[in-house]
């Protein structure tokens, strides 16, 4: 293991597991209503190695550094542009009656 002064330059991502006592929802079932799960900190998440809560500040990173990584996941998935013949498929061409869209379906 590396010795080092100080805190680590960049927060690192651990491995995450779902609660096994609320299957990740936060809450169990009680008798009248929902009652916040003491195993995981009503957080649904635990460490994957040891299966313990984390501590809120770090579960708080943690859970910033994954909601980060997933929105920039969407946004390249969202900045995909048809090509080709779906494009053309999908642009008005203004053919159709009314100068609708005319596919040729």
């Amino acid at each position: 293991m590396k010795r080092s002064h100080g805190p680590a330059f960049r927060a690192a991502q651990l491995d995450l597991a779902k609660c096994p006592t609320c299957h990740g929802r936060a809450v169990i079932k009680g008798v009248f209503h929902e009652l916040a799960c003491v195993q995981c900190n009503a957080s649904g998440w635990l460490t994957a190695e040891t299966g313990e809560a984390l501590p809120l500040e770090v579960l708080v990173t943690q859970l910033s550094i994954r909601l980060q990584a997933a929105e920039h996941h969407i946004a390249e998935l969202s900045c995909f542009k048809p090509a080709g013949a779906e494009a053309q498929y999908n642009k008005n061409n203004r053919r159709g009656a009314g100068g609708t869209n005319y596919t040729g379906d």
